[in-house]
């Protein structure tokens, strides 16, 4: 229990030395003026898509969620899934929506997002997140046309999620 308490105590000391990705750094679409970035968490998973009809009946990749390790200085203090939600360790949890998006450097890139905040849970670190910026992502993207419905694919991917308050 020690070992965990003092996991908690460095994420949150590390948390007020995180460097943040600069305002210029961050498309229109993902900026949040008025808000101060407060938690960066880098993310190592997978984008994950399912095979569904799509809007002229052919089958198309669907993204269907994320699953991801939230890391600190290469130390897991969480994790990323559906929702979509962030849980720290500390036992806090936030959901989002998306607000705004921006493309990612590459075609194989997932977007940059913006995500609102709809929704806290525990006592923790992420009590004050009223916005989500996903940055820096690498990999996670997956366009097209898929095979067979019900189909899964599971594409790697890795981002910066920068936690914002007022």
């Amino acid at each position: 229990m020690s070992r965990m308490k003092s996991a908690l105590a460095a994420l949150s000391l590390s948390a007020l030395l995180t460097p943040l990705a600069s305002a210029e750094d961050v498309p229109p679409p993902i900026q949040a003026p008025g808000l101060r970035p407060f938690l960066t968490l880098h993310a190592e998973g997978a984008q994950i898509y399912q095979c569904k009809a799509g809007p002229d009946g052919k089958p198309a990749w669907s993204f269907r969620e994320p699953i991801a390790t939230l890391l600190r200085d290469g130390v897991s203090v969480g994790q990323h899934f559906a929702g979509p939600s962030w849980r720290l360790a500390d036992g806090s949890l936030v959901q989002g929506k998306v607000i705004g998006k921006g493309p990612g450097a590459t075609p194989a890139d997932a977007a940059w997002l913006k995500l609102e905040v709809t929704a806290h849970e525990g006592q923790g670190l992420l009590g004050e997140a009223v916005v989500i910026q996903r940055l820096h992502t690498q990999g996670g993207a997956l366009e097209g046309v898929c095979e067979a419905e019900g189909e899964i694919r599971v594409i790697p991917y890795s981002a910066d999620y920068v936690f914002l308050k007022k």
